[in-house]
């Protein structure tokens, strides 16, 4: 890191800084501090979808996966079809029912315990999952940059890893506190900016160093089976039926009904920005695929002809590059003063902004979902106090939680976080269809299948953790179940939670009519028909044809490209 590199970081930090200050000075009530006031734009609510998804661990996961597994997971990042079923199918439901969390729309729909029960799964979710996997991919960067970093309190000793973890996340953390949903959404469009542009500077300096994307696509040839979309059913990690499978029900929980996401859609000024601002946000989505995965490939190559060296770890006892370590290493490789340090701000927006929007959905959930129930009446300032102290709780329950994210996360960081993700989805996913499209599901039925649904996840992520080849290989049942695909146990998992569902719903009471008024599908295109077809106008009907033509071509590209 070069003085120039220092200036633009510091640049960067200073202007989020006083977007944050400028933004936080007049939070009056709950609507300013988790939904920017319900008058968000949709350029500003596509923006900050996008940049909430991609986080660090995008940037370096992402990269990690395409130079470990190729185009593996580049079905997880062409979701932004998924974007158009939240824009058609969920925000209607959303946005008509005024709330302020998807939990909230879930007590209305089913009832309180339904809610609390989602909240805290969720509340626990983040922060297993997202704000630990977020904050050591930003540390390892941190660790591969400025590897000279180090402070000693005392016995203890930190180095560059924790040094950069713990800045991320405090400063992160100052700026949400202070500046709420409406920095948040302030800074998402400069943000989408310097991720974007970074993304597409570092892809044509590694392009341009190896020799051309036709260099790339003969070294993938070479290595075919590696490097493929598609595999097939013998292969172990990513068969093309379990990634059919386990995909769709993935995209639809944090797309849909993740509060995480739609919370950027509840703050449109009118529906048809909410539907809009969506489907904006899945037009950026389209383009990860080619700004991250593609840099990992990149990596790999360039290691291969040693152009560059990333550094090695141990998998199975057997030596193999480190693929969180792929885009770190393209960086300190690869770029010059002044536009290294623009990619680490792109790195910094991407852990940022992803980790800011994590705070804010949490708090979020906490004080709408449970405090403000169980101790209702509180005045909006006491409500915004309460959601700020719960935004630093999340921030320090992340931050403990750092050093068993250091240690589970060696397999591959992109691919730990899908996995976790498929043991929690199903039932949320399963809940949030039925009880949209099928008014004779019950709170009961709902309570049932969400209990249910997460209890078999958590047994399938603790054995696996646990049991399997290498690991505990005693007795035989729980060793098979630990190394069974992720892919086919999400579908497993959401079939179980649909069974439990339906069944307990027909076994119990129907539901009364005001639990299903507004509330499914039905229901609301007959009490607000007009409205619902008026926000999906021409403007958003380019949009769909737009990410339908982009994801299809990339599907039909990248199916034959090493043929």
């Amino acid at each position: 890191m070069q003085p120039l590199d220092w200036i633009v970081i510091c640049l960067y930090f200073g202007i989020i800084g006083f977007i944050a200050w400028w933004y936080g000075r007049n939070q009056k009530d709950t609507d300013d501090f988790f939904l920017a006031g319900r008058n968000a734009g949709w350029v500003v609510i596509g923006a900050s979808i996008f940049t909430s998804n991609i986080g660090s661990e995008h940037i370096v996961g992402l990269a990690g996966q395409g130079a470990f597994t190729g185009m593996a997971m580049a079905h997880w990042e062409l979701h932004a079809w998924v974007l158009i079923m939240l824009a058609g199918l969920f925000v209607p439901f959303y946005y008509k029912s005024g709330v302020q969390t998807i939990p909230e729309f879930l007590e209305k729909r089913f009832s309180a315990r339904t809610r609390t029960l989602l909240s805290v799964v969720s509340l626990v979710a983040y922060i297993f999952t997202k704000v630990s996997v977020t904050v050591y991919a930003g540390a390892i960067v941190f660790q591969a940059l400025l590897p000279e970093i180090n402070l000693t309190i005392g016995n203890f000793n930190l180095d560059a890893f924790w040094i950069g973890a713990f800045s991320t996340v405090i400063i992160t953390g100052v700026y949400t506190v202070f500046g709420g949903m409406r920095a948040i959404m302030a800074t998402a469009a400069p943000q989408a900016v310097i991720i974007l542009f970074g993304s597409f500077v570092i892809t044509a300096i590694g392009l341009s160093k190896l020799g051309g994307w036709s260099e790339l696509v003969s070294m993938a040839r070479e290595n075919a089976d590696a490097f493929a979309l598609w595999r097939p059913l013998s292969d172990p990690q990513f068969p093309w039926l379990g990634v059919l499978i386990a995909s769709p029900i993935i995209g639809i929980w944090y797309w849909c009904t993740d509060q995480y996401i739609v919370q950027r859609a509840l703050s449109a000024k009118d529906l048809a920005t909410a539907r809009r601002g969506a489907l904006f946000g899945g037009l950026l989505k389209v383009w990860p695929v080619l700004i991250f995965l593609i840099p990992g490939m990149i990596g790999w190559a360039l290691h291969q002809k040693g152009i560059i060296t990333i550094p090695p770890k141990i998998v199975d006892g057997a030596e193999v590059i480190d693929g969180d370590r792929v885009f770190p290493t393209l960086v300190t490789a690869l770029l010059p003063q002044g536009i290294r340090g623009l990619i680490v701000a792109c790195l910094l927006s991407a852990l940022m902004s992803s980790l800011a929007s994590l705070f804010n959905s949490s708090a979020a959930l906490f004080t709408v979902d449970i405090y403000e129930k169980l101790r209702p009446g509180k005045t909006e300032k006491e409500l915004l106090l309460v959601g700020r102290i719960a935004t630093v709780v999340v921030v320090g329950a992340g931050m403990i939680w750092i050093p068993v994210m250091a240690m589970i996360a060696g397999g591959g960081l992109y691919q730990y976080l899908q996995s976790v993700q498929g043991y929690l989805a199903p039932p949320i996913t399963a809940v949030f269809l039925l009880g949209l499209f099928w008014k004779r599901t019950n709170s009961a039925g709902a309570t049932w299948a969400l209990g249910v649904g997460f209890i078999a996840g958590l047994f399938k992520l603790t054995v696996q953790a646990l049991f399997g080849e290498g690991k505990i290989e005693n007795p035989a049942f729980l060793a098979a179940v630990g190394d069974f695909n992720f892919l086919y146990a999400t579908g497993i998992l959401m079939l179980l939670s649909v069974i439990v569902m339906i069944v307990v719903s027909l076994m119990t009471p129907a539901p009364a009519e005001e639990k299903t008024r507004g509330l499914t599908y039905g229901s609301i295109h007959h009490l607000a028909a007009d409205e619902i077809h008026d926000s999906w106008n021409l403007g958003n009907k380019i949009l769909v044809g737009l990410i339908l033509l982009c994801v299809g071509g990339m599907y039909l590209y990248f199916s034959f490209w090493l043929n």
